[in-house]
């Protein structure tokens, strides 16, 4: 190790040192970098937010339109305080990054949440090189694995397939932000696609920044929903088994998560049918990105921590647990199913 680090854990969040700013904050500071849009991650209070260009419109829609933002594009570099910072694809959602950041020739990188697949809509993720590596590792678990996108796509359009011919329409379950624009990718051509308010105002910001989305509908439950009869609707987890869902006739309803791979986490009995799809890499992604890193340290923070960083040091990579609270987005949604 030619340098000592220059990040600290601190109660507000991850701190750069020389920087003076912080790493998806949990608490107000002056500066936040923000790696994407989930809650867990950019959260209010900030005096400034500093992210990609994609995330902006994410960030005034849920945080605040009088928010000051300061966007950069990938690979773009930026000197705070004698560090150098760049974002870096991290493949998890539209407008995802990693945070690298060089102070006198060391670098670390904060790769936020990430995926390892193209999902063919979020910038694919981008390897970067780095002496000191943060990861999260949600499904840090040998038990996932995910499919490749064309595979679980080509299970989703059959199993539309199958509801139009039987007379129903397809539900498909997901997050707002991220999984639902990726439901809306691999059904795309298969039916009319309605949405819920809240991914249809999502949509809405990710088109203002010329993301290119299938053709959608943003549904309206105060009126007739007669039109969606054989076609396709997504809706968040919050109306799981809500009385809103429960408008639409003759509907086959689909939980798109990655919990979904445990049979034990399918407590999805009132529900037709679970994709285990997700935004965040699989244990061999996570593997696999670690490796190919070759950072000489290498902090977990959240999700499997205690399992995957235990398996790091047995395969020979310096690996700690790092004490965060992100990981509330994926924790609510499997909640969420659990309890159904």
């Amino acid at each position: 190790m030619k340098n000592p680090t220059f990040i600290r854990l601190t109660d507000k969040g991850i701190y750069c040192i020389p920087g003076k700013f912080y790493i998806d904050p949990w608490k107000p500071v002056d500066l936040a970098v923000i790696s994407h849009g989930h809650g867990d991650h950019a959260r209010w209070g900030m005096k400034k937010y500093l992210c990609h260009r994609f995330t902006k419109p994410i960030l005034k829609h849920r945080i605040g339109e009088d928010i000051e933002i300061q966007t950069v594009e990938y690979g773009e570099e930026t000197i705070i305080n004698g560090v150098k910072i760049s974002l870096h694809p991290a493949g998890h959602i539209i407008g995802s990054a990693q945070i690298r950041m060089e102070y006198k020739g060391y670098v670390i990188v904060f790769s936020g949440d990430y995926k390892t697949d193209d999902d063919g809509l979020s910038t694919p993720f981008e390897l970067v090189k780095c002496n000191e590596f943060i990861t999260e590792s949600t499904f840090g678990l040998p038990i996932y694995n995910w499919l490749k996108p064309q595979e679980y796509s080509e299970l989703m359009q059959t199993w539309v397939q199958q509801n139009r011919e039987n007379g129903k329409t397809s539900v498909f379950i997901g997050y707002s932000l991220g999984k639902a624009q990726r439901i809306m990718k691999s059904i795309e051509g298969r039916g009319k696609i309605f949405v819920h308010q809240s991914i249809g105002k999502l949509n809405e910001g990710m088109e203002s920044v010329g993301i290119d989305l299938p053709e959608y509908e943003t549904l309206n439950f105060q009126e007739s929903l007669k039109s969606t009869n054989g076609e396709i609707v997504i809706l968040p987890p919050a109306l799981f088994d809500s009385n809103i869902i429960k408008k639409i006739p003759n509907r086959a309803t689909a939980i798109c998560s990655g919990w979904m791979q445990v049979r034990g986490s399918r407590r999805w009995r009132s529900a037709d049918a679970g994709f285990a799809i997700s935004d965040h890499a699989d244990w061999n992604g996570l593997i696999e990105t670690v490796k190919a890193t070759e950072a000489e340290k290498v902090y977990v923070t959240h999700g499997q921590t205690a399992v995957f960083s235990k398996y790091l040091n047995e395969i020979g990579i310096n690996a700690v647990e790092l004490k965060t609270i992100f990981g509330d987005e994926e924790t609510t949604e499997k909640e969420l199913i659990e309890t159904k």
